[in-house]
């Protein structure tokens, strides 16, 4: 699939950061299929997986061939975005069927890396919060990397700083055939005011349906829903995405299976910190709050 497609194809569109169910060390391979199942009947433009979301650089070289095996059997019209940190794993990529690679940050010759890596697919590039293991990228590099060829935007996670979303987004205007994608969970609503045109979002792995509304809405011009949901997901995110923000991981399995996607036994996240019981019952709650809002 070339750049234009992949592109046209994302515009609009969610494309929710998939974590993996696990128990304990191993991959919760029931509550994966369920989750999978479920997601194909979603109203989403792909998933991406590997992400920093799904883990991708902590799982075994299997374990990332069984999760991207399950998403691209089942998501066979939509598109599959993979995580990669280097051009192994962007060629794992490539065997696997994914259509597109989601770049994880490098500091060290930033733009030969997204080079090499879109030399075996098409890339979209990852502007991340440094607690996450981000890179603050400069506008010169940001300039440099979205003219790569074959590299189709940036998804742009900063958790908090809206000023580095506005400074990114002003880089993005001299460059109208990338497309710039929001990653941001704490300020879903706002990065689209500010110019994002598609989402590739951790949060997007559960109550899926309406974050995708969101992005309908605003491309509608319909603003009511627009800005209910907004507002929907301003609760949400606060509560899924609190301190420790690593947490959030756990706290998406939490809330699929409050929402009866994947089961309850299934939302361990092995490398993730360890979170008291009563932040699951706040889980609950923001996505019972969250589904009642829209009902």
């Amino acid at each position: 699939m070339d750049n234009d497609s992949i592109r046209r194809r994302l515009e609009w569109g969610l494309v929710p950061a998939v974590p993996v169910p696990f128990r304990r060390a191993g991959i919760a391979e029931d509550a994966h299929r369920a989750y999978v199942t479920w997601m194909a009947t979603q109203p989403v433009a792909g998933v991406a997986v590997w992400a920093h979301t799904g883990r991708g650089p902590h799982l075994s070289a299997e374990q990332r061939g069984v999760v991207l095996a399950a998403w691209r059997g089942a998501l066979a019209d939509k598109l599959v975005v993979a995580g990669a940190n280097s051009v192994e794993m962007a060629r794992e990529a490539r065997a696997g069927g994914a259509d597109a690679l989601l770049a994880f940050p490098r500091r060290a010759d930033a733009v030969a890396y997204h080079e090499a890596l879109s030399a075996e697919l098409p890339v979209i590039a990852f502007y991340l919060y440094d607690a996450a293991g981000g890179v603050p990228y400069d506008d010169a590099i940001l300039h440099a990397i979205l003219s790569l060829p074959n590299v189709i935007g940036i998804k742009v996670a900063t958790l908090d700083s809206v000023i580095t979303f506005q400074r990114i987004a002003a880089v993005l205007r001299e460059h109208l055939d990338r497309l710039l994608i929001t990653g941001e969970d704490r300020f879903l609503g706002y990065s689209i005011l500010m110019g994002a045109r598609a989402a590739l979002i951790g949060m997007g792995s559960a109550l899926t349906d309406l974050q995708a509304r969101l992005l309908v809405a605003w491309r509608d011009r319909d603003y009511p829903t627009f800005f209910s949901l907004t507002s929907v997901f301003d609760g949400f995110g606060a509560t899924t995405f609190a301190v420790p923000v690593e947490g959030y991981i756990r706290r998406m399995l939490w809330a699929l299976a409050a929402d009866g996607v994947i089961a309850e036994d299934a939302c361990d996240d092995p490398w993730g910190p360890p979170l008291p019981a009563p932040e699951r019952e706040a889980v609950r709650r923001a996505v019972r709050d969250a589904r009642a809002a829209r009902a």
